[in-house]
């Protein structure tokens, strides 16, 4: 396996940005974590492929638009010097549409795992929710849970990216 095979899939909000208790959608609210920056360079120079997932709802709702989202997502790579491989989101929400894109199905996950040619024995997806770990399990690639906010008992679960990061990159204990 070479090292574009392999890829961290990131969820955005709870593990890139700061969860705020509403739709974060305007640049100046969205903040990127303080670890997320260093923690992106060492999975990068580790050679994986940062590919972020998100759930995008508020969109459906009418709450914003993708040019407002893709605002908050150059904020992002201005942040993490431009280290992202590509941002999927599922703009639709249960009470609209269906959708196999958003989480926790996994068509997200599938599209980019097929573009990039990712091995799904060498990929990780890191998340706040049940959701995301729902993903990731549909499609064979192990999850990491950040934070403490999703009352489920799940393991590995760690504080930050930078803590998940030191489990990928194998400095951790799994």
């Amino acid at each position: 396996m070479t090292a574009t095979n392999k890829a961290v899939f990131l969820d955005r909000d709870g593990v890139l940005n700061a969860e705020i208790g509403h739709y974060v959608w305007r640049p100046e609210e969205f903040q990127v974590l303080p670890d997320v920056p260093a923690a992106l360079q060492r999975l990068h120079a580790a050679g994986y492929r940062l590919i972020v997932v998100t759930n995008q709802a508020g969109i459906a709702k009418g709450l914003y638009t993708r040019t407002d989202m893709d605002a908050c997502h150059q904020k992002l790579q201005q942040a993490c010097g431009g280290l992202i491989d590509a941002f999927y989101f599922a703009p639709g929400h249960p009470s609209v549409s269906q959708s196999l894109s958003r989480k926790p199905d996994s068509l997200m996950l599938e599209k980019a795992m097929a573009r990039f040619g990712v091995d799904a024995a060498q990929c990780w997806l890191v998340g706040d929710r049940a959701r995301d770990l729902q993903a990731a399990a549909k499609v064979g690639v192990r999850a990491i849970l950040v934070g403490h906010e999703e009352p489920l008992t799940y393991e590995p679960r760690v504080e930050n990216l930078a803590a998940a990061t030191d489990l990928i990159l194998g400095i951790g204990s799994v």
